[in-house]
């Protein structure tokens, strides 16, 4: 990376910066008024990966479609037409055309006449004018304008800088029939349950604090873009959502078919947390009830699901219920194309990707998850609740197994513990620990959610000495790279329009000083003297 500025090493940062990028097979040239932050290097190597799969995928469903094989969706034989709705410096799409197989045409869109500027020298610089089109407009009103079937899209890219729903109606309808959706979401703390309030405002459910709030932002998300879907006939397919750094970026696929819309009820729920322990429960909106008849064996009918799905008191501690949702519950992964996905990052081009040792770990970790398992506990939590001795998550995990439940771990939590076991049968495990590594006494004296839930013996004695081959899943024996550090400091979604590299780029910590304090005309020239000594420490 080269950077042009004067000799001063005090540059401002209003000052023009240009800068030169390469990343992957692409080299671009940007500005400091054209956003670029070199943090999401990993979603655009993972990206193309997808996309890259998702030919593949479409061209065997070609071939098995001229077999006589009915399969739901475009023919993409010819190429894919793709859309990056809010392109900023077009690196995403120079890199698409350059390394992802069967692109036809690609419109790097933005609404800044200087992005589009940036965008359009990007193209020439990389020479794929034939493939890539710079676009100034509008992205919800660019997609609105491309709704017939002649003008849809194959994939579509949306990756704002915050949250992506304002684009999702227009994105479900232009979007080709059986194409790809890949959507982020950088409002994590609105997704988490810090603001809940506007998290319903803006994608329709309620979130909860709960130690699982990462698979929970996944599963709003996925149910916004559902919710979008279903207005118009159509439904949609995960076919992988991940949860990394500061945001989470789901990749799905979208159909029309009015009875799988129907269906849309039974992968949605409502979420429960206990105030005191926070045991979850979830309630479905709908349920599929068989209905077998002499001509059709697998047919079901539509049915309501009674309620409550809780007590009104908790059963573990008697605390009561927060309510929350509704979320995703159905699956958030497709198995079969993150295995053939998996397969592909080991092959050439891909393995050379930067970020591939990353992708590798996530992925990993990704094909061991329960798929039927919405949600989580974690290791931490379950034991501070009860103020006990941290028990080893290996040993936890093989006393489930030996018990006859299934146990994983998530890929947005190092510590998780996603199982189909009763969330009574976790306590009775940690109750039987406590027997072996007691309570201190001064805690069950102050706390009475302590004293309520181990003044309950467990049901039976769960096994925590002999330790299942099952208990220690291949992606931690080989110590992938499954939950890295963050590589930098402050490591996050960076300034809106602002070019997140350079020696300009002050720390976060040097900026916020004192910003909410008011100067004095005479201090201005000590402020300037300081300013100059971080920026040549930094």
């Amino acid at each position: 990376m080269k950077m042009e500025t004067d000799e001063n090493p005090t540059v401002k940062p209003e000052q023009a910066v240009t800068v030169e990028i390469c990343e992957g097979s692409a080299k671009i040239v940007s500005e400091n008024r054209v956003f670029y932050n070199p943090v999401q290097q990993f979603n655009r190597d993972l990206s193309l990966s997808v996309l890259s799969m998702f030919w593949k995928l479409c061209q065997n469903e070609s071939k098995e479609r001229k077999n006589g094989k009915k399969i739901p969706g475009n023919d993409f034989s010819d190429g894919m037409r793709v859309l990056e709705a809010l392109s900023a410096t077009g690196l995403r799409s120079i890199r698409y055309a350059k390394e992802v197989p069967g692109i036809k045409a690609i419109i790097a869109n933005d609404l800044s006449a200087a992005a589009v500027k940036s965008i359009k020298k990007n193209i020439k610089l990389n020479n794929v004018e034939h493939l890539v089109t710079a676009s100034e407009a509008n992205a919800m009103t660019l997609m609105y304008n491309s709704t017939s079937p002649q003008s849809r899209f194959d994939a579509i890219d949306l990756d704002p800088y915050g949250n992506p729903t304002i684009f999702l109606d227009g994105a479900v309808q232009c979007i080709a029939e059986g194409g790809l959706l890949l959507v982020t979401a950088t409002d994590m703390a609105i997704l988490a349950g810090n603001n809940p309030e506007s998290c319903y405002a803006k994608y329709g459910s309620v979130p909860l604090k709960t130690k699982a709030c990462h698979e929970q932002a996944l599963r709003i998300l996925l149910r916004c873009i559902e919710s979008h879907a279903t207005r118009y006939g159509r439904y949609i397919k995960p076919l992988l959502s991940i949860s990394v750094d500061f945001y989470i970026r789901v990749f799905v696929r979208v159909f029309t078919s009015p009875l799988e819309c129907k269906m849309s009820s039974s992968k949605q729920s409502m979420f429960y947390q206990c105030t005191g322990c926070q045991t979850y429960s979830l309630q479905p909106l709908g349920i599929l009830k068989p209905n077998p008849t002499e001509k059709n064996p697998n047919q079901f009918k539509y049915a309501l699901p009674t309620v409550p799905s809780v007590n009104q008191h908790c059963d573990q501690c008697n605390n009561k219920y927060h309510m929350g949702g509704p979320i995703w519950t159905a699956p958030i992964h497709d198995f079969d194309f993150v295995d053939s996905l998996y397969e592909l990052i080991q092959t050439e081009p891909y393995k050379n990707l930067e970020t591939n040792p990353r992708i590798y770990g996530v992925l990993s970790v990704i094909r061991e998850e329960l798929p039927d398992v919405p949600l989580y506990y974690t290791l931490g939590h379950l034991c501070s609740v009860l103020k006990l001795q941290c028990i080893q998550i290996v040993k936890l995990r093989s006393a489930l197994i030996h018990a006859g439940y299934k146990v994983s771990f998530s890929h947005t939590c190092k510590t998780s513990i996603k199982t189909n076991a009763p969330a009574k049968v976790l306590w009775d495990i940690l109750r039987n620990w406590a027997k072996i590594h007691p309570v201190n006494a001064k805690h069950l004296e102050k706390n009475p959610v302590i004293r309520v839930m181990l003044s309950k013996e467990p049901e039976m004695t769960y096994n925590l000495h002999d330790i299942h081959p099952e208990a220690n899943p291949s992606s931690r024996q080989r110590s992938l790279s499954r939950f890295p550090t963050n590589p930098m400091p402050n490591w996050g979604p960076g300034t809106r329009s602002t070019l997140m590299v350079g020696d300009d780029k002050l720390p976060k910590r040097i900026r916020n000083q004192n910003k909410h304090t008011s100067k004095r005309p005479n201090d201005e020239a000590a402020d300037n003297e300081t300013e100059s000594k971080q920026l040549k420490t930094t």
